[in-house]
Formats: structure tokens, sequence, C-alpha cells
């Protein structure tokens, strides 16, 4: 008996799974492209892009900030904590690339907080000048009409906005997986959580706010313990009354993932931080991981039926992914992977649930409780 109801709740489980792709699928926009930004002011904007090694297609990254047809004044302020950084080099060929643009490198971050990106934070926004900050991950790379539609988006919802992303792969097998992992389960998770008003996100990828606005809620240093720094800084806003809006269109995340172990650490960070923002939702997570199930039921002897939902489930992914590539015009993906990257996907869920530490910039921390990082100095990596 005790194997009838674990197959039923595995074969339910992944019954639903492809029913969450089928809606995902569905949600996705035929042409999430971005509309032009028409009419209004072009105030001034710093951009802080927050910087820690050469990591791949970095300079490229940098590079389509300084290309934006935007009328007003920029200030791109690149940060790194160490000045020895070798994504200093990066910077300063940047800048000699780019004489006309206002780009400035911060070297040396304070001593403030937990989080090596937030304490470069506050060391770069010490350069700040102007009103309107928009601030981006490192990994992230924008077309040329990026910053025109996300300061038209700030002027009509106030608060800030924010933007989700798709990955762009390297070419080697673990930026693969990776960008499948973005396309295939994050991103559609993101999509169905919107708009059914089951998540309210506010990503690195892209946070756009007024310097009064970031000034109300403390500042980075609000935020400087906390590992969801982004998700942090869209809880406090919304807690004083302002909007988070997340905006329709999608920016390119580089997938830079070189091994296995990498790809690891860096996907189990990703599972401890969604853990600590929701941990009821992140229970409610497994239900997307639809292969998975049905391949363990299968296993308990679940016959012809589990293997005919497992074979759905893959159909389901495929579809998905399909949907996303249109949306988002997106390279197609290598579809035999699939199976490799729902198995590993729900490797990492596993482990958010089992998984206290996390490596991160090349230093270990623990997470405690609310989410707050706490460094173990002279701890290996695992």
């Amino acid at each position: 008996m005790l194997r009838d109801a674990l197959l039923l709740v595995l074969c339910t489980g992944a019954t639903l799974g492809c029913l969450f792709m089928i809606t995902a699928a569905r949600l996705t926009p035929a042409s999430a492209r971005r509309q032009p930004a028409t009419g209004g002011t072009h105030p001034a904007v710093t951009i802080l892009l927050p910087l820690h090694g050469e990591e791949p297609g970095l300079l490229d990254n940098l590079v389509s900030f300084c290309r934006q047809d935007y009328a007003g004044p920029i200030q791109i302020i690149l940060g790194v904590a160490d000045p020895y950084d070798p994504a200093v080099a990066v910077a300063q060929r940047l800048q000699l690339a780019f004489p006309d643009r206002h780009i400035e490198l911060v070297a040396g971050a304070r001593a403030a907080g937990s989080n090596p990106k937030v304490a470069n934070l506050i060391s770069m926004n010490t350069r700040t000048e102007h009103d309107i900050i928009v601030l981006v991950d490192s990994d992230i790379r924008v077309g040329r009409d990026y910053l025109a539609n996300v300061v038209s988006a700030l002027a009509r919802s106030g608060g800030a906005v924010t933007c989700p992303y798709f990955g762009i792969s390297t070419g080697n097998v673990w930026s693969r997986l990776a960008g499948l992992g973005i396309d295939g389960h994050f991103l559609p998770g993101l999509l169905v959580g919107v708009r059914f008003d089951l998540a309210k996100p506010c990503l690195g990828s892209t946070i756009a706010l007024s310097r009064d606005s970031l000034a109300a809620i403390g500042g980075f240093e609000a935020v400087a313990n906390c590992l969801a720094d982004d998700h942090a800084i869209g809880e406090k806003l919304r807690a004083r009354g302002e909007p988070v809006s997340v905006l329709p269109f999608a920016v390119g995340h580089i997938c830079g993932e070189a091994s296995l172990r990498e790809l690891w650490h860096h996907e189990v960070r990703w599972a401890l931080t969604i853990r600590t923002i929701g941990p009821l939702g992140y229970v409610g997570w497994s239900i997307t991981h639809a292969f998975p199930l049905a391949l363990a039921a299968f296993c308990l002897g679940g016959g012809t039926a589990a293997a005919a939902l497992a074979l759905a489930a893959l159909a389901c992914r495929i579809r998905l992914l399909i949907a996303v590539e249109r949306g988002y015009g997106v390279p197609r993906h290598p579809y035999w992977l699939v199976p490799v990257r729902d198995l590993l996907s729900f490797a990492v869920f596993l482990m958010g649930f089992a998984g206290r530490g996390v490596s991160w910039k090349g230093r270990r921390f623990r997470v405690i409780q609310e989410g707050d990082l706490v460094a173990e100095p002279g701890a290996p990596l695992p």
C-alpha cells in the first residue's frame, strides 16, 4: 500500500508538472521585444556594474552598455573589491575604447557586511552623480535600446523596475546546460509566478530606481548581509509602498560555466537563495520536475503509464523551450540534453533543502536565518 501511495504521489506530481509547462508555454509572449520609448525626457542615469574576475564575455557585456541609443547623460561606474582583480584590465580596455563615455573605475570595496557584491556597491555608490540608478550584474548583455526602455518604464511606474533574463551559452556543454536551466526552468517559472501573483521578483539582471528611493530604504548598507540582496531591495521598496514592476522584455545572461563543479556550486547557491526567499513556494516548486518524478514512478514499478508520463514530460519541456526560443529570439537549444538538464535540476532542488553553505566569488559562506550570510574565513571550497 505504501508503494501504491508513493506511485500516486509521483504520478500526480508529474502530471501537474506537465500542466505547469503547458501553462508556461502559453504565457510566454509570442514576441517579447522592447517597445520603442517615445516622447518624454531623457534624464541623466548612473549605471552600476560590480565586477569580479574576468568572466567569459565580460568585455562584450560592458561594451553593450556603452553602445546605448540614449539621448541623456550616462555615467558608468565599474567596481572591483580587489585592485589586482583581472577585471581591472578589462575595465581599462573599455575606458580606452570609449573615451567619449563617462566611465569610472572604483577599486577597493569597503568592509561593510558579509555580501561581497554589496560591499562593492557601497563603495561604487559614493561616486554616483545622477538621480536615476540602474544596477546590473556583470554577466548581463543588453541591446542598444535597453536603457531608453528601462528609464521610460521607470518614469511610468515609479518605484523600481526589474527585468527577466534568458541564457546565452558560451558553447561548452556545461554552459549549454546552464542555459537550458534558465530558459527551461527559471524563466518559465518567473512568467507563471508573476502572472498568478505567486512571485514578486526583483532581479540583479536589472534594478532601476531613483537615488531617493535607494536612500529611503537605507541604501545598499541595508542589504549588506543578505544572500538575496536584489530580492531584499525589492522587499524594502514594497514595504514603503513603492511598486517593483517586471518589464515585458528580457536581457541576456552569459552562461560562463566551464565545469560541472562550477555549474553545481552556482545553481546550488541559486536554490538556497530561492528557498530562503520563500520556503513554502520552494516546496511547491517540486511539481515542476515532471520528468524525474515520472522516472522515479517507473523505477518503482509504474509500468507503461509511468513511462508514457516521463516521455510526455520531456515533450512538454521541449515545447516550452521552443516557445521561449521564439518569444525571446533565443537560439535553438540542444534538446538531447533536456533529460540530463531535468535530472540535474532535480538534484539541485533537493540539495536546496540540505545545503546550508555556499561558495561565492572564491569564498565560503553559511546561510543563516532570514537569508543572511556569515563568512567562514579560511574554509576551503567544497
